[in-house]
């Protein structure tokens, strides 16, 4: 994969400044590791990659925060339209952390604010003014609940209207149960577009049999990791990432 990424025109982080959507419309896509390869090289003339010091695909972490009732969680679960998610998210590669509050509206569009943090902590003052401010929940509730890994490439249309993620090598670990579970061979993808400009992307996922697919990394790794929560809402999904990988592999 490495070859057709190199293949591709790159964009630094300086550039990408000008597509950080951060009020948007996302639409998520699940495949495998195969059809990724076949969408690269359909993709490499109509899209940047980005590229941050020399490496086209960059591994991310991230810690999840809920209330002891997991709140969140269950919100997403019951299939709310307003709901929210409390994360602190590592760039490994750069080394940027960031404290994020991410809502989505009954609109379907995500809004995401974020601050720049040195760690994981949310208990400073600043971390505690920003939550304040914005989270749903009380501050002092909040607790970590999920941490997962994943490595992440990131295009870019060639009219900087819209960005793709592509998340592979997902593992998780429950803060609350210590259960690690993994989803490595699945594929996430998901198109982050201003409105509903024109996507390149979209007529190829069409082409590959690529079809829309709801898919929290959130939800899905908490399902997979604490069994006292309920979670019959999302065994579809999860079945269907696991249908996806035996079929291609």
């Amino acid at each position: 994969m490495n070859i057709i990424l190199n293949s591709f025109d790159q964009i630094g982080l300086a550039e990408m400044s000008a597509v950080k959507l951060m009020n948007r419309v996302d639409t998520k896509f699940v495949t495998t590791m195969p059809k990724l390869v076949r969408l690269l090289q359909m993709a490499q003339d109509h899209y940047f990659v980005q590229e941050i010091d020399g490496k086209l695909s960059c591994a991310y972490t991230t810690l999840y925060y809920d209330t002891p009732a997991f709140d969140m969680y269950i919100t997403h679960h019951n299939g709310c339209l307003g709901r929210q998610k409390v994360r602190v998210r590592r760039y490994v590669d750069s080394g940027l952390t960031f404290l994020e509050v991410k809502n989505k509206n009954n609109h379907r569009r995500t809004r995401k604010k974020r601050i720049a943090v040195n760690d994981f902590n949310i208990e400073g003052d600043e971390e505690r003014q920003f939550l304040e401010t914005l989270c749903w929940y009380g501050v002092d509730t909040l607790k970590p609940a999920l941490r997962n890994w994943f490595n992440r490439i990131t295009l870019v249309n060639k009219g900087k209207t819209e960005r793709v993620t592509i998340d592979t090598d997902l593992r998780f670990h429950n803060m609350a149960t210590g259960v690690e579970n993994a989803l490595q061979q699945a594929v996430i993808i998901e198109l982050k577009r201003d409105g509903n400009v024109p996507s390149p992307l979209l007529s190829m996922l069409r082409d590959l049999r690529i079809h829309p697919h709801g898919f929290s990394k959130y939800c899905i790794g908490t399902a997979l990791t604490n069994n006292h929560l309920k979670q019959n809402r999302l065994k579809e999904k999860i079945n269907y990432v696991y249908r996806l990988i035996e079929q291609e592999t």
